[in-house]
């Protein structure tokens, strides 16, 4: 009798288990999903020339094109030069680029490390449907640079805007 008890309350276990993972599991709303991140009635975009409302120019030129070349690596979206041909566009400005001193020498003051913040604002376009899918999203990437190192203002400023390109492909994802 005990063994047909102990196998009836291992039954009822199971059972409670196999219910628990049911309601936890991957078939509730708002689970795990094989789908793109991305917009999927979207199959081309144009990447339209940043503004730039800094003083330091050139920045603009290589943050565009690190958002073309990110979209076509990272997304399953081709880029497209003409207007009539895309599905939706993507453009903004450089709002700032600013330069900081991170670390100084001792005895001269002379900058040892210094840093470029570059921070832009951007838009998103759905043009089949007219929706906004960024409005006016305000991104800002940095990166560091040492003239000890023999590096520039102009190695920091692509490397920051390699990393705000980035970070604007990643805003272009779906929201959950």
């Amino acid at each position: 009798m005990k063994r047909k008890a102990y196998s009836s309350s291992l039954a009822v276990i199971f059972a409670c288990v196999l219910l628990t993972l049911n309601l936890c599991g991957c078939n509730s709303p708002g689970g795990y999903s094989n789908q793109s991140l991305y917009p999927q009635d979207i199959q081309t975009i144009r990447v339209e020339m940043f503004d730039n409302e800094s003083f330091r120019r050139g920045v603009e030129y290589e943050l565009t094109d690190a958002i073309a070349k990110r979209i076509e690596a990272q997304t399953p979206y081709k880029i497209v030069t003409s207007p009539d041909r895309a599905d939706a566009v993507i453009s903004g400005k450089i709002t700032s680029i600013v330069t900081s001193v991170f670390t100084a020498e001792r005895q001269t003051g002379r900058a040892m490390e210094k840093g470029v913040s570059v921070t832009a604002v951007v838009n998103f376009k759905n043009l089949k449907t007219g929706q906004l899918l960024l409005d006016n999203e305000k991104l800002t990437a940095s990166s560091s640079f040492s003239e000890w190192q023999n590096q520039g203002f102009d190695y920091a400023a692509s490397l920051a805007s390699n990393k705000l390109a980035q970070r604007i492909v990643e805003a272009m994802e779906t929201k959950w």
